[in-house]
């Protein structure tokens, strides 16, 4: 029973429409205007444009119905139904529905809605209906007030999970608030969803809103066009609180030496909000196999990071043939960042990359392809912690290790523990201006402890790593002071004390003719020493500026020169050296301190003079902006610095060779230039040994070069020159590469992780038309050149050119390729090349190495959509080891 109100204005009387509750097809229910005004004869018509309120009595309905229409409201009490007509709307509860015509039946609390013609004889103003954030779009729909349900035809409702998915349905049932059933459905995640370019047809399903979808036969469509893709069976999660928990489907591959593969399989647990878990593996017909766990996790205004373990077992060729071999390879990396407001007086963080030497080499998994060219894994995790007041001490513990993947050793520091102790300036006050030699007067204390271990990486985690151990302590106590000379020169002067503990130190003995060695023995037990030393430094700079007339692009030029003269002198600390008879019968000198971390006590007293000048070129140009009011400023030279040194007390060979480095940036500092070289002012002998001869003269220059490098790299891409900001960014750091993609992508587009980052930009726009002249495009260069010439070889031992480069020939084509020229061995360096299409809703991928030990093609076409990434078919090439 329903209870209304209503008031309106007088006007001619028309006939009530006359459509029966039990022949009412939804996806037909429409009156045109004409219609209305059939007949003047309805008596019990009441018409109105304002919004009108029912109340209900308890028992029936749990709220107030409001509703409204543009051109009429019509209750007729014979059939006990109100009609709604053009843009009519009503509200019940959480419950909204707008439509072109609205028929509610009061007796059993049912709505009808449905089009209505425009004067075209078009349907338009087809059903809005929206529970809470679920919004559903049909044709036509009956709901019942009181049981919740409903039917509703040609519907078509819109999840978003991040991303869009579309579920078309030409009959649901609604069951309840979470339930719903659907026959003849279409799921699709394509922009277009008039037109979809694919959608998987549903038969019968069970849907619940922003979770899942159940549903029974199953097959995918394209271009309306079935496909012998199908499934008996479907489940399509929807959660949108984070990504689903789901199977990773593997990607099918083949080897020569390994047979036919699948990498990559596996299964996602979506965890919770703050970490993941990813469960993989590979498997290879020979018996080889790879499993990896890789984990991330982040908690906001905290800290985030990610954990990736991996371990293969592989097998080359056959048991039985003379090429079988069989090894074990890992993998382990981990890295952590702290929010540095989470907690300002402690930090923690973590850069790992550490395994096997031979991982990256031996591995053939598709996403370390780019990798195997690091000669270098380098891991460290620290811990800072500042204890803050007066004086304020600083505490960090800093655990480190260093492969070499050429040689197989490993250098490990387990732990460094260093302490610091801020700048006490005893004789001035903490708060006030510090001037004149005695008030600057101001001393530190550092700890630094460290336990290092040298190793290969086979004998790593067994006892025989800790043999060569060793542990050392190091206190040093720097005080210094700082004064102006005749107001342009400034001067620093001071010592530094500095002792080193040890645990184990050596006794050489004399030589045994017996045993054909002078045998040394390790003494364990604790031993010290101290050293000192004293420097001073005297510094100033000069400007000179050079101007050019009026009316010239180049206003000026300032050179700026910073010479400076530095003096130190260190005694001889002979008390700390023994004696012992060589193989020759000659007295040798030895510190027990050798082979100790911090080095030994000098044996013989340094008294040196150091010459350093820094230069830096700016200028000032006119400005291209006719409104800037001011000249340009551009770098010519950000450095270029020239050092030697003289030691006083030295019997021969003095001066130190001169050291030449500089450093520049051109094209708005996208071009970066460093250049260094060496010159040394002695002549060498027929051995290639110095000798205390100048080299003018032995008959030559003044100087002797016998190094020299430069290296240039250049990032720029299509925006470079229009002013814009350079936005293309690669990262191979996930897989322990390098942060550019000079040595190709690190990419396995059947993980839809990889294209994560993408995301936002796969949902914008494509334009509708082709570049044209303006394509977007980047590149990536880097040229390293070296030259040695110590012992007149006078060659270069390095020359080479690295590049990468990305075009977009269309808004849907792409093409890459990372390569490089060695011009030293005549050959290219590892190259990949790339291509990838955009098929609107699918993404289209083909890689290739067309050469090299790593020769290899991957090609991959699938579903953008994460949610239906498993969609896909790909086939892959691995590398043949025997080339």
């Amino acid at each position: 029973m329903i209870g209304w109100h209503t008031y309106g204005q007088e006007r001619p009387k028309v006939q009530a429409l006359n459509i029966p509750a039990e022949t009412q097809i939804l996806d037909s229910l429409y009156v045109s205007a004409d219609e209305v005004l059939l007949s003047q004869a309805a008596v019990d018509t009441i018409q109105r444009d304002s919004t009108a309120q029912d109340s209900t009595k308890q028992g029936f309905l749990q709220g107030i119905i409001s509703y409204k229409a543009k051109d009429y409201m019509k209750m007729s009490r014979t059939e006990n139904k109100i009609y709604l007509y053009n843009e009519a709307e009503v509200i019940y509860q959480d419950y909204e529905l707008k439509s072109g015509i609205i028929v509610i039946d009061y007796t059993t609390n049912e709505v009808d809605a449905g089009r209505i013609k425009d004067s075209a004889n078009a349907l338009v103003q087809p059903p809005y209906f929206k529970q809470g954030n679920n919004i559903v779009e049909p044709d036509s729909i009956r709901f019942n007030f009181d049981s919740k349900k409903a039917l509703i035809f040609n519907s078509r409702t819109e999840q978003s999970m991040g991303e869009s998915m579309n579920v078309f349905a030409q009959t649901v049932k609604k069951e309840n608030d979470s339930v719903y059933f659907l026959r003849e459905g279409k799921i699709t995640t394509a922009d277009d969803v008039d037109n979809p370019d694919y959608y998987i047809r549903v038969r019968k399903g069970k849907f619940v809103p922003n979770k899942k979808i159940i549903a029974g036969f199953s097959n995918m469509y394209i271009a309306d066009v079935p496909t012998p893709i199908a499934v008996p069976f479907a489940y399509f999660p929807m959660s949108q609180d984070r990504r689903n928990s789901g199977v990773i489907m593997p990607t099918p591959g083949q080897t020569n030496r390994r047979g036919y593969s699948l990498q990559n399989g596996g299964y996602y647990f979506a965890i919770s909000d703050y970490f993941d878990l990813a469960l993989m593996g590979d498997y290879y017909t020979n018996g080889s196999y790879g499993v990896r766990a890789e984990s991330n996790y982040a908690k906001r205004y905290k800290f985030r990071g990610g954990l990736r373990i991996r371990y293969e077992n592989n097998i080359e060729s056959q048991k039985g043939f003379p090429d079988y071999s069989r090894g074990t390879i890992y993998n382990i990396q981990w890295n952590h960042s702290q929010d540095a407001k989470a907690s300002p007086n402690s930090r923690l963080s973590a850069s790992v990359n550490f395994g096997s030497s031979q991982y990256y080499r031996n591995s053939l998994n598709q996403f370390n392809t780019p990798n195997f060219l690091n000669n270098t894994l380098q891991s460290s995790v620290s811990y800072n912690k500042t204890f803050p007041g007066y004086p304020m001490v600083n505490l960090n513990a800093t655990t480190s290790i260093q492969q070499n993947t050429r040689d197989q050793s490993v250098n490990m520091t387990l732990p460094t523990l260093q302490a610091s102790m801020e700048r006490i300036f005893p004789f001035a006050k903490r708060d006030g201006a510090k001037k004149g030699i005695i008030q600057n007067i101001n001393f530190q204390y550092n700890f630094r402890a460290e336990n290092r271990l040298t190793t290969i990486d086979t004998l790593l985690f067994k006892k025989e790593m800790f043999d060569n151990a060793k542990v050392g302590f190091q206190h040093s106590i720097p005080i210094s002071t700082n004064f102006k000379l005749f107001k342009h020169f400034s001067v620093s002067t001071g010592a530094n004390y500095n002792e080193v503990w040890q645990l184990k130190t050596i006794n050489r003995n004399d030589y045994d003719p017996l045993l054909e060695e002078a045998t040394i023995d390790t003494l364990s037990g604790f031993n010290r020493y101290g050293t000192y030393n004293f420097n001073a430094s005297l510094g100033t700079t000069l400007y000179g500026t050079f101007t050019f007339k009026e009316g010239s692009k180049i206003q000026a030029i300032r050179h700026t020169v910073r010479p400076s003269v530095s003096y130190g002198y260190t005694p001889s600390f002979e008390q700390y050296y023994d004696e012992y008879i060589d193989q020759n019968g000659e007295v040798r000198q030895y510190s027990p301190f050798e082979n100790g971390i911090y080095g030994v006590p000098g044996l013989h007293n340094s008294n040196s003079v150091g010459l350093s000048v820094s230069n830096v070129l700016e200028a000032k140009v006119t400005d291209r902006d006719t409104t800037a009011t001011e000249p340009k400023k551009i770098m010519l030279l950000n450095n270029l610095n020239f050092s030697t040194a003289y030691n006083i007390v030295a019997d021969s060979l003095p001066w130190s060779p001169v050291r030449m480095s500089g450093g520049t940036q051109f094209f708005q500092n996208k071009m970066n230039v460093n250049f260094g070289a060496t010159l040394d002012p002695y002549a060498i002998d027929n051995n290639g040994t110095r000798i205390d001869v100048f080299n003018y003269e032995n008959g030559g220059s003044l100087f002797r070069l016998t190094q020299a490098n430069v290296n240039v790299s250049y990032s720029f891409n299509s925006k470079s020159f229009s002013g814009k900001q350079d936005d293309d960014k690669v990262d191979n750091t996930q897989s322990g590469g390098r942060e550019d993609d000079l040595f190709g992508r690190a990419q396995d587009f059947s993980d839809e992780r990889t294209f994560a980052d993408d995301e936002d930009d796969d949902q914008e726009e494509l334009p509708a038309e082709a570049y044209a002249a303006k394509l977007p495009w980047d590149l990536r260069l880097a040229y390293s050149l070296t030259y040695s010439n110590r012992n007149r070889e006078s060659e270069i031992t390095n020359n080479s050119l690295m590049f990468s480069g990305n075009i977009d020939l269309s808004p849907q084509w792409k093409v890459g390729i990372s390569s490089g020229y060695d011009f030293k061995q005549k050959g290219f360096t590892y190259t990949q090349l790339r291509f990838a299409r955009d098929l609107k809703s699918f993404r289209l991928n083909f890689n290739w190495v067309p050469f090299s030990s790593r020769a290899s093609w991957f090609f991959f076409i699938g579903i953008k959509s994460s949610m239906l990434s498993d969609l896909k078919w790909e086939k892959r090439s691995e590398p043949d080891r025997r080339l």
